[in-house]
């Protein structure tokens, strides 16, 4: 349904080393950066963008907002959120582990980025 997601960063230095070790941490390769100045990655035939705003204000995180990333195993959102938490990221939430929800059990785990931006690594668990 999404073709990309974009956040905000004050400080692009620190969000390359803390993104490429996210997808590091699922297989994924370092950001390249655009003309334009902004961190890109492309995973899984999705594209995410790190750039600063575009008005030139301060980047802020989104009260309320979450970015989901699909992981294709427990271990590989274990992998991710240990990769965020020893490059600057925040874990938040509940520790990281299984969920029985009305969708089944899933596995999530939750950071928030160098800039306030709340991360989750989600995997549905087998029946």
């Amino acid at each position: 349904m999404f073709s990309h997601m974009v956040v905000g960063s004050n400080d692009l230095a620190k969000s390359k080393v803390f993104y490429d070790a996210l997808f590091a941490a699922t297989g994924g390769e370092p950001g390249t950066t655009d003309a334009l100045g902004r961190l890109v990655y492309a995973h899984r035939g999705s594209r995410f963008v790190v750039t600063k705003p575009i008005n030139g204000e301060a980047a802020t995180a989104a009260n309320g907002g979450t970015i989901g990333f699909l992981m294709n195993s427990a271990e590989e959102a274990k992998a991710w959120h240990e990769a965020g938490v020893a490059h600057g990221g925040t874990s938040v939430e509940n520790p990281p582990g299984e969920r029985n929800t009305p969708m089944g059990r899933i596995y999530l785990a939750y950071l928030r980025d160098p800039d306030g931006n709340k991360l989750c690594a989600r995997y549905k668990l087998p029946d």
